[in-house]
């Protein structure tokens, strides 16, 4: 029997056609169910079984990359310079697909995809930390190092017109009414799209800066809602916005012209974040009201993340995701392009293919060294690998502001360590790029965990970081000094010094108190038992208590009665009691003086590591000062950067400052002179290096490139101009 309602065709041709279309449609469907990576673990295990097919296929090139790319079409870009360099690999890659951060990070640990190039670090750390993706997914590489700025705008007609220059200016509500858009009285900030990861640090700024009642964060589709900001600002209506760098928003309103970055009052982020927030003050900032600027959000560094099996099977694409580095200034470039009416899907892999084009040197290499791990891969010889090599990729360097060693000025760096690199990279020929961060903490925590290969500061070499870091040879050596302010060591400044801390002294002030109230007691005594019977103490109270407290003064003193004596009995013996309570008064309140001059004569003049004991003193946090002082049991306050510690001292906080000698010799020099002065010799003498990673293959290098500089007197000529001769 024939299928019901369906007629069966009686001619061969016709049957040949029937057949020819289902043979056509059941090829499209299988097709489409390839493209659907739910069932493509299924597919894969099926061509494993051993089709001839499959195989001779294979051998045509290293597979298949399944790729995503984000909702935010300004990291499109990337995506498809990956996609380009992938296909020159000879991987197959079809169009990626456009995902959510919760999506793709879900899918990836479920091999559904494989990567993409799109992960904002540490903003996405939180998808790590999912129950479904810890371990199973990881970030890779860095194609934009520290570069990816995220804060809040305001436009500066406004910021000028009212002040503006901190969200917490957003707590007053005659401000925050001003970029009220719905009538409720409260600010709109256009904020972060929900699942982005950025929204929750918005969220957790306006409850820690006490904003919700005059600030509304709006949320929605966040390219229209700052399509209409731009078209109010062009309108010449105020905007509040929240925004991040790359992003077509910094191209249409331009930073430090158009819009200003706004500051938050404090440092403040999310519970599993807070670990960030030092990283959260960044120097050098254009269009900020401030620099260095508090921007309320870590720079995050855009990287690859993938599947840490596909990772694992296919050594070559992590190589190139560890090698590929893109300019944020590139992104920029190309997101206007975009914004200005180039932005089909055409239009952004041209982009892609034009920068690839432009940079096909660089890209060569990236390329070479991703090609040399595929399997089957020609092996480098031993020659080709020493010293005329090929060149060294482009390295991430990255320093701290701590001068003469490393000077933050116009935008750049420089400085002694910072010379000394140039010189070394010179010679090596080797590109490099270099980023700041704030605290020796975070400069060393870099290198650690990989985010750059060389840290170059005024770093010291000690016992516990060579055991966690290769360090290069010593180029500088040095010692801890102690910084006091001017005068310090004078005797007439000292005299005047010690008088005001024995009057001034908590045991002092003590025992003037106890003094005081005993003394208006007996005042009360005497006028009670005095004030009707004897006209010296009159009888109302102002008069009659004024009186009792000069009998009480001249009486305790031993000065003796004077004008004013106890008439009746009882005020007598309390006369004779107060008299000889007077010798005890005294003797206690003495004592207490005498005590306090003797500790400040013990404490004497600073002048060496000796003279700390006792003092206020202040220093960096886990830096080799702070090590010196903990293991001499000198108390100090360990502060984030060496400038807290100056401040402190300028407006006497402190004591003195112990640090690295030729930071303070620098600072006392410039900034501080006539203010502070250095004393005493130096003392913990130690070596300065550049850090490296364990078994870094970067450090030989160095080392024979820095012995080079030393014997042609490139160094010490680098030495005389930032330390004299």
């Amino acid at each position: 029997m024939g299928a019901i309602g369906r007629p069966v065709p009686k001619t061969v041709a016709g049957r040949f056609a029937v057949r020819a279309a289902a043979v056509f449609f059941l090829s499209v469907g299988i097709g489409l169910m390839l493209m659907t990576p739910a069932v493509r673990p299924v597919f894969a295990a099926v061509g494993m079984a051993g089709n001839t097919a499959a195989e001779s296929s294979a051998q045509q090139g290293p597979g298949a990359i399944f790729m995503a790319k984000p909702t935010w079409d300004t990291g499109w870009f990337q995506t498809e310079i990956f996609l380009a360099l992938f296909e020159e690999m000879g991987y197959r890659v079809g169009l990626p697909r456009t995902m959510d951060n919760m999506a793709f990070y879900l899918a990836a640990a479920r091999g559904e995809v494989d990567l993409w190039v799109n992960g904002w670090f540490p903003s996405h750390n939180v998808f790590l930390k999912q129950d479904e993706v810890k371990g199973k997914v990881q970030p890779v590489g860095f194609e934009v190092l520290s570069g990816a700025l995220q804060g809040y705008m305001v436009d500066k007609r406004t910021a000028d017109k009212l002040g503006i220059t901190n969200l917490g200016d957003l707590k007053k509500p005659e401000v925050a009414a001003v970029f009220d858009r719905d009538g409720n009285g409260r600010a709109d900030l256009i904020g972060c799209n929900v699942g982005w990861g950025c929204e929750q640090v918005v969220e957790h700024h306006l409850g820690a800066y006490d904003l919700r009642a005059t600030v509304e964060h709006i949320q929605g589709a966040y390219s229209p809602l700052m399509d209409e900001t731009v078209e109010r600002y062009n309108r010449g209506e105020p905007i509040l916005f929240y925004t991040w760098t790359p992003n077509w928003t910094v191209g249409k309103l331009l930073p430090g012209k158009d819009v200003v970055w706004l500051q938050v009052p404090f440092a403040s982020l999310p519970i599993d974040q807070q670990e960030q927030e030092p990283q959260t003050v960044i120097e050098g900032v254009p269009g900020c009201v401030a620099d260095p600027c508090a921007m309320g959000f870590p720079p995050n560094d855009i990287r690859g993340v993938a599947n840490s099996g596909f990772l694992e099977a296919h050594p070559d694409v992590r190589r190139l995701l560890e090698s590929v580095r893109i300019p944020l200034q590139d992104i920029l470039k190309q997101n206007a392009r975009m914004i200005g009416g180039e932005d089909t899907y055409k239009d952004i892999r041209r982009h892609a293919r034009e920068w690839i084009a432009v940079n096909r040197e660089m890209v060569d290499r990236w390329l070479a060294d991703a090609l040399a791990l595929q399997p089957g891969a020609p092996k480098k010889d031993n020659a080709e690998t020493a010293g005329g090599g090929p060149p060294i990729p482009a390295l991430r360097v990255v320093t701290l502001r701590s001068e003469p060693f490393v000077i933050y000025r116009n935008g750049r760096y420089e400085g002694f360590s910072i010379e000394l690199w140039e010189a070394i990279a010179r010679s090596l020929g080797v590109e490099y790029e270099i980023y700041g961060v704030n605290t020796i903490a975070k400069l060393l925590d870099e290198v650690r965990r990989g985010a750059a290969e060389v840290a170059v500061a005024g770093i010291g070499i000690t016992s516990d970081r060579e055991e966690a870091f290769d360090f290069s040879h010593a180029y500088f050596e040095s010692g801890l000094q102690i910084m006091v302010l001017e005068g310090s060591g004078s005797v007439l400044r000292e005299v005047l010094s010690k008088i005001h801390s024995v009057l001034f002294s908590s045991e002092t002030l003590y025992a003037l108190g106890i003094f005081l109230v005993v003394l208006i007691l007996a005042a009360h005594m005497i006028w009670l038992l005095e004030r009707r019977g004897n006209p010296q103490f009159p009888l109302g109270y102002p008069q009659g208590i004024w009186q009792s407290i000069w009998w009480a003064v001249v009486t305790v003193t031993t000065v003796g009665y004077g004008d004013k004596t106890p008439r009746g009995t009882v005020g007598r013996l309390f006369g004779i009691f107060w008299i000889l309570a007077g010798y005890f008064v005294f003797a206690y309140f003495t004592a207490s003086v005498t005590t306090t001059a003797t500790v400040q004569e013990l404490h004497g003049f600073i002048n060496g590591p000796q003279d700390l004991y006792g003092k206020k003193v202040a220093t960096v946090e886990k830096s080799t000062a702070a090590a010196y002082l903990k293991g001499q049991g000198i108390a100090a306050e360990l502060l984030k950067n060496v400038d807290e510690a100056y401040q402190l001292l300028e407006t006497g906080r402190v004591d003195a400052v112990v640090y690295d000698a030729p930071v303070l010799q620098h600072y006392a020099a410039k900034e501080g002179q006539g203010k502070v002065r250095v004393v005493g010799l130096k003392f913990q003498e130690k070596s300065y290096g550049m850090a490296l990673g364990i078994h870094s293959p970067y450090r030989d290098k160095i080392n024979i490139e820095l012995l080079k500089l030393i014997e042609e007197g490139v160094y010490r000529q680098i030495e005389e101009k930032w330390f004299g001769s």
